[in-house]
């Protein structure tokens, strides 16, 4: 029983501080907020002409899809994996098994699409 008075008044003690604190702290609403000084004026920007938004025109496409049998076309012999960005050449470990979303002429075409040869 005498732990329990012992609490209450502990909790009692407690709570008159915070409620002091916090009517002391309440004259602190009355400062006035702080002043910032104002940001630099951005110079104008011309707007942009048409030559200099033109994108630049593409390159012809150097890779073909698989044939409608699923064969790879003549002269493309590179077969290149869109999910992975890996390319695979004739004789590689894995070209047999690759399923390509493009076919391409020489590596350097795959190459400058962004892909990367197969290391096997």
């Amino acid at each position: 029983m005498r732990r329990l008075l012992l609490l209450l008044l502990l909790l009692g003690t407690v709570a008159a501080a915070v409620a002091l604190r916090r009517d002391r702290s309440g004259a602190r609403d009355d400062l006035a907020p702080p002043v910032w000084p104002p940001l630099p004026a951005r110079p104008p920007v011309a707007p942009a002409t048409s030559a200099l938004r033109a994108e630049p025109e593409s390159p012809p496409a150097t890779w073909k899809p698989l044939a409608d049998d699923g064969s790879v076309p003549d002269g493309y012999p590179i077969k290149a994996n869109d999910s992975s960005m890996i390319f695979h050449v004739p004789g590689g470990r894995f070209y047999d098994r690759t399923k390509p979303e493009r076919c391409y002429a020489t590596e350097t075409d795959a190459t400058a699409d962004g892909y990367r040869r197969a290391k096997s």
